[in-house]
């Protein structure tokens, strides 16, 4: 059974940044690809951002191009999302998660198949 467990989210003024880490376990973590997804009030849970297995592929939503970066540690079994020049629409339950097939990449949304506990992002004006 896998675990992911999201950490580094809080409050931060527009403009501002932070780093949210997502440890893993129960799965040989190098072999999947993993991503990231955010969920604001009474909206549903959009992508943000994927990295493949070795971590030499990214793909990112538009909105955050430029801005965030994903990155991974296969030695720790950890997934990083680099989030800077925050704006208040990012202000977000945030979410990682883990493809539901090893060895597969590129993955859209619905290649993930377990996610998270999620961490409150909030990005103040």
């Amino acid at each position: 059974q896998v675990q992911l467990v999201e950490s580094g989210g809080g409050l931060v003024q527009a403009g501002g940044s932070l780093r949210l880490s997502c440890a893993a376990s129960g799965r040989t973590f190098s072999s999947y690809a993993m991503g990231w997804f955010r969920q604001a009030p009474g909206k549903e849970r959009d992508f943000v951002a994927a990295i493949s297995r070795s971590g030499a592929s990214t793909t990112y939503v538009n909105s955050v191009k430029g801005r965030f970066t994903i990155s991974r540690d296969n030695a720790k079994n950890t997934v990083y999302l680099q989030m800077n020049s925050l704006k208040p629409e990012d202000t977000s339950v945030y979410y990682c998660a883990i493809a539901r097939t090893s060895r597969v990449w590129p993955v859209g949304e619905a290649d993930f198949g377990s996610w998270g506990q999620g961490t409150q992002v909030t990005v103040s004006s």
